[in-house]
């Protein structure tokens, strides 16, 4: 397992690196030296865009973008709401769609266990760097409380690589949002429900869903969460 001078070295090799190549051989050392079965670095740019390397099969990470999967995945969506590290255990997989995807992951040897790293760069980027295991939950607890904050360092040294190395991926700028569209994002982020949004803003919940739709579509987010995050950290609203 993992002592200080291999992560030393693993550090030292990221700051080393010049090209995209060495970063996908670095992940791989990643898992060797903390004991997991895979390890992986994920930038949800835009939607339905994504950079990603990591130590997963090819087949799955192109079944993953085929099928859009980011839309869907518990860790993409629940780490949206997070800033702090999370188990997957903790994660909803009550839904029938995660719990489908759960299945498809497990069948290409994801792991059963994982603990995702949410990270929040320039102009609203959102990045993950996970890591998943196949086993029993005391193993994986030791794991994790071991190596929980080491595997934050990482996750921040990759990503701070990513924005050297990738500089044209800069995260977009948003395009403006409607008074509307500030109006209705404004209400859902302080805690309103829709029928609430809606009864305040004097339109129907039909009508809200087009103008929630619309803001998502502009800010490059996958779902209303993620619009909500974005827009706040753009400072397009203020609660």
């Amino acid at each position: 397992m993992a002592s200080k001078a291999e992560l030393d070295r693993i550090l030292e090799s990221l700051d080393a690196i010049e090209t995209l190549d060495g970063l996908h051989q670095i992940i791989h050392q990643v898992c060797d030296v903390f004991g997991v079965d895979h390890a992986m670095y994920l930038w949800v740019e835009t939607a339905g865009n994504h950079y990603y390397f990591g130590s997963y099969s090819r087949e799955w990470t192109d079944r993953y973008v085929e099928r859009a999967y980011a839309r869907v995945d518990p860790v993409v969506v629940g780490c949206y709401q997070r800033f702090h590290p999370v188990d997957w255990k903790r994660l909803d997989w009550s839904p029938k769609p995660a719990r489908e995807f759960l299945k498809d992951a497990l069948k290409h040897g994801v792991g059963n266990q994982g603990y995702a790293i949410p990270i929040r760069g320039p102009n609203g980027q959102f990045a993950l760097f996970t890591v998943s295991h196949n086993c029993d939950d005391i193993a994986w607890e030791k794991i994790t409380d071991k190596y929980g904050r080491d595997l934050i360092l990482m996750a921040h040294y990759f990503n701070r690589k990513v924005l050297e190395l990738e500089p044209s991926r800069s995260a977009e700028e948003a395009q403006p949002l409607s008074p509307r569209e500030v109006d209705a994002l404004t209400l859902l982020a302080i805690g309103y429900s829709r029928a609430q949004v809606a009864e305040t803003l004097t339109i129907s919940e039909h009508t809200l869903r087009v103008y929630i739709e619309s803001a998502r579509f502009k800010l490059g987010a996958i779902n209303t969460t993620h619009a909500i995050a974005r827009a706040l950290s753009l400072g397009l609203i203020v609660i």
